[in-house]
């Protein structure tokens, strides 16, 4: 039975919660008398979207400022995970673990472990704050979050002395008397650094060690170091902090330069309006809800990365272990560029291109502060871990260059790009400098194949590992593609002559009769037998890399012309597309997903869930049938990215497959980084306001456009009839104006290219 204390609290919450319910259901009802688009950006974002996967895990529901250090979410296995492991300080991956953990409790008894699960319930997340019910310690949660600080507020129950226990894993923690500052380090030799302000002076402060607590030890540096700050019976307790990469002391500044009072609300209120700002740089009219927030929370995704780590001017790189000045200039990291050169990169080109050159200007920082002068493939918090096949930075460098971005050395970029393509190795997961697959590649034209019984001898392969022969064939030859582009740009004529013959080497792997790129043995013979679904182990990754052949039949986004001559033609090109999203798995589902966990969200053999596909439904474009791409977009979306908690269909990484959501809802694509070209898809709102960085708008108006009309009737582009699906940069650069006619039935003689 409740105590009568515990009971009055209880039922004092319950009746609060109550009147925020009817209160709720009122604005609800209100809200729905107003006209369509009253609502602010921030408030079509669901971070809830995603975060029950159907193999990995795609998203957590971050809580973070657009691009800034500070990131948080509720650390549980999953999202039906029954515990909270303590209250989050700073996340430093979106897959990792907190750095620090807050456990709040009352009582006279203390913990005998430095993080307390939590039974938790009435959880609200937004993009900018967190309020949580912790129900057996009876205790409300309220966050809110700025840049590279944040603040919590705790009310506990009455009459019961409250504490907060701090938790730094592997790490030190100390209390100096008015805060406490902390550090624990996140591998490579990288430290993350805390300082938390609360805002009445505790009465003890205590460690937990071997589970006892120990009076007044402020130094805490063994394993699982924690500290507990008692405060007494006191029903509310506000702590607010800061973090850094550089040391303790900036932590504070940064903590006293964002929140300088402990007003909770107000750090919300300035949260919810740097959201709104940077969500309005898209503005959205028409359709249904449903849609509207699936494009606003997958533009609040395309946020949580890269990470602008700069700090009152000087940022840690984990890239050489220093602390550099920024020279005015953000520096960002945390990019999975694999990913996010796709479709990620060329968003901030459009809505941001200020902020894209800050990136760029970031790789070649990295380059130079590496012990080789590569770019970067995978640069994280505490350095590049260099994942992953090929080297896509270097279409990122181009693609922003031809849309107009230049305030980043790229003559610098390119020798970057030009060390990492020919001196550093092209075996994943690897950063070893060129050994002999890469003399193979410079010889033959391509990376030689093992069949299923031989065992892998070059050292250059990452000992967990496979070559991934066709996928990193095929993705160099794109690289080299973008790189003999600049190259041609600088004038350096020697090495694009080279670079733009390298970029036909996919043909070496095309199989004429089969029409698949299909792995070759070092003598130029396909390995044979081979199944273009199963073959390649765990991943596909002894041939491709996450995803299997039909996959990487289209991964020639550099040449499509070129590609669609490989396999016979235009109507050929189109029954292969059309054979991919028909072949049945060819196996049960968890046989299928057993091996190839990637490659997921399938129509047939193609994967929503992975990035190398984002491309495809787009290529019917290339091939005189646009229509197709119309309906292939608006279903491929409809199934995969819904409002709900499976709605994304794989591993997000950031921006990865969100941003694909984002263009394809406004209706075109880049098909081609690096090409200043965007192609036509189909849209989803009756208007889409683009702000360009320049304050220019691009405008794309879709007339009767719904679920039903799908199909483009016909187009205008500033003023002039559009017949192509697709319309270069340059042409809506300093705004424009992109309008369709939209029907239920497709016409199949607008947009061919004949």
């Amino acid at each position: 039975m409740l105590q009568p204390k515990i009971y009055i609290q209880v039922k004092h919450y319950l009746s609060l919660y109550c009147v925020t319910i009817i209160l709720g259901l009122i604005a609800v009802t209100a809200c729905s008398s107003k006209k369509a688009g009253d609502a602010t950006p921030v408030e079509y974002v669901n971070p809830y979207i995603g975060n029950i996967s159907h193999m990995l895990v795609p998203t957590y529901p971050t809580i973070h400022l657009p691009n800034s250090l500070l990131r948080v979410y509720p650390e549980r296995g999953d999202f039906t995970g029954d515990r909270l492991h303590g209250l989050p300080l700073i996340v430093t991956s979106h897959r990792g673990n907190s750095a620090f953990n807050l456990s709040p409790f009352h009582g006279e008894t203390m913990p005998s472990k430095p993080v307390i699960d939590y039974s938790y319930d009435q959880e609200i997340i937004t993009p900018y704050s967190y309020y949580v019910y912790l129900e057996d310690e009876n205790i409300d949660v309220d966050f809110a979050v700025s840049h590279q600080s944040a603040i919590y507020s705790f009310d506990f129950p009455d009459n019961s002395v409250s504490h907060l226990m701090f938790n730094s894993k592997k790490g030190n923690l100390n209390w100096d008397g008015r805060g406490l500052s902390g550090s624990q380090e996140i591998g490579n030799n990288t430290n993350v650094y805390i300082y938390a302000e609360p805002e009445y002076q505790p009465l003890n402060v205590e460690t937990l060690n071997s589970n006892k607590a120990v009076l007044k030890a402020p130094d805490v540096t063994e394993g699982d170091a924690c500290l507990i700050l008692t405060f007494g019976e006191r029903k509310n307790i506000k702590i607010k902090y800061g973090i850094s990469f550089i040391d303790a002391q900036q932590a504070k500044a940064n903590l006293t330069r964002e929140i300088k009072k402990f007003g909770v609300s107000e750090v919300k209120n300035k949260g919810k309006a740097v959201w709104n700002e940077a969500l309005g740089k898209i503005q959205i009219s028409g359709g249904t809800e449903s849609d509207k927030y699936v494009f606003y929370t997958s533009l609040y995704r395309t946020f949580e990365r890269p990470v602008n780590i700069s700090e009152d001017g000087r940022y840690f790189s984990g890239f050489d272990g220093k602390v550099h000045q920024d020279g005015g200039r953000s520096f960002y990291t945390d990019d999975w560029i694999w990913d996010s050169y796709r479709a990620h990169h060329p968003l901030n080109v459009l809505i941001d291109g200020d902020k894209e050159a800050d990136i760029l200007n970031s790789f070649v920082r990295m380059s130079e502060q590496m012990e080789n002068f590569w770019l970067p493939t995978f640069p994280e918090i505490n350095g590049d871990s260099r994942r992953m096949n090929s080297n896509h930075g270097v279409a990122s460098l181009l693609d922003a260059y031809e849309k107009g971005i230049r305030a980043f050395d790229f003559e610098k970029a390119y020798q970057a790009a030009k060390g990492a393509l020919t001196e550093k190795t092209l075996a994943p997961w690897s950063a070893m400098p060129a050994g002999k697959l890469d003399d193979f590649f410079k010889e033959k034209g391509y990376i030689p194949a093992l069949y299923p019984d031989e065992k892998e001898t070059v050292p250059e392969v990452h000992d967990f590992e496979k070559r991934q022969p066709v996928a990193v064939t095929l993705g160099t030859s794109y690289d080299l593609w973008c790189l003999a582009k600049m190259a041609k740009i600088l004038g350096h004529t020697d090495d694009y002559e080279l670079f733009i013959k390298q970029s036909f080497n996919y043909r070496n792997l095309f199989n004429h009769e089969t029409k698949f790129f299909h792995p070759k043995d070092d003598k130029g013979k396909f390995i044979e037998p081979f199944d273009y679904i199963f073959s390649g182990g765990q991943g596909a990754r002894a041939y491709y890399g996450e995803n299997n052949a039909w996959i990487y039949r289209w991964d020639v986004q550099h040449n499509i012309e070129d590609l669609i001559k490989l396999m016979g033609g235009k109507d050929q090109f189109v029954k292969n597309l059309e054979d991919m999203f028909n072949k049945p798995l060819g196996k049960s589902k968890s046989s299928f997903y057993a091996q190839l966990p990637d490659h997921t969200g399938n129509v047939g053999q193609f994967s929503m869930a992975n990035e190398p596909s984002l491309h495809i439904p787009y290529l019917y474009n290339y091939a005189d049938q646009p229509w197709k791409t119309q309906k292939r977009i608006r279903a491929l979306i409809h199934q995969w990215f819904r409002n709900d908690l499976m709605g994304v269909p794989g591993d997000e990484d950031g921006g990865g497959l969100s941003s694909f959501v984002v263009f394809s809802q406004m209706g075109f694509y880049p098909v081609t980084p690096g090409s200043p070209i965007y192609t036509i898809g189909s849209p989803f709102f009756e208007k889409s306001v683009v702000k360009l960085t320049n304050g220019k708008e691009f405008i794309i108006i879709a007339n009767d456009v719904s679920a039903r009309n799908k199909y483009i009737q016909s187009a205008k582009l500033n003023g002039k009839n559009l017949n192509e699906p697709w319309f270069a940069h340059s042409d809506i650069a300093n705004g424009g104006l992109l309008e369709l006619e939209m029907g239920p039935l497709p016409n199949k003689k607008w947009g061919r290219y004949l």
